[in-house]
């Protein structure tokens, strides 16, 4: 699993507790505020959400951190803990070297054998979807305040699809309200990074 930084110099480093109050903020006002996944809320009003702050400086820190909070996720009762955001706050800032990491870290997935059982969705605050330019409002559906690991159980997700059977329709559903909010929106809802 080689990874190279692409002359990565992170900021300095927010306290952990400043990183969890910006993902909360990006999670109510966002995610579940503007509806971008259906099924958050709930699960957010259940407690049964893990947030981790690493602590990682290089990609095989974050590799081992990643190791435990998939194994973690995997025992627990999915009543206790549905789902783990894992904020990288202190380095893959760059979305390239962020894109090259979710290689490790799907390879990962691939040698603990969870592959099917869990996966592993992805937030960048420079998200880009191929064929957009960077300042293009789509981009922001994956947009959060640090790079973060989204772990999601697959019987979750097969309950969703069971309740919302066209996921399709969730994301064309998010283009059209992320286009209709546009970008003073979104800087209005202040869900970028506090330092």
């Amino acid at each position: 699993m080689g990874l190279t930084q692409h002359g990565d110099a992170p900021p300095e480093v927010p306290d952990a507790a400043l990183v969890l109050q910006d993902t909360n903020a990006w999670l109510e006002r966002a995610v579940i505020g503007l509806n971008l996944c259906p099924f958050a809320k709930a699960v957010h009003v259940k407690g049964q959400v893990h947030l981790a702050v690493s602590v990682a400086r290089s990609p095989a820190e974050l590799l081992d951190e990643l190791r435990r909070e998939l194994t973690d996720l995997q025992a627990e009762d999915p009543a206790v803990r549905d789902t783990t955001l894992l904020v990288v706050p202190g380095m893959l800032h760059d979305f390239l070297d962020f894109n090259d990491f979710m290689g490790d870290a799907q390879a990962l997935l691939e040698e603990l054998g969870l592959e099917g059982e869990i996966q592993i969705a992805d937030f960048h605050p420079h998200y880009q979807f191929g064929g957009t330019q960077p300042d293009d409002i789509t981009n922001f559906t994956n947009r959060s305040p640090y790079p973060t690991l989204h772990l999601l159980r697959e019987a979750s997700i097969d309950r969703a699809v069971e309740v919302f059977p066209d996921p399709e329709a969730i994301f064309e559903t998010n283009m059209q309200t992320l286009k209709r909010l546009g970008l003073e929106g979104w800087a209005a809802l202040d869900v970028g990074p506090h330092r």
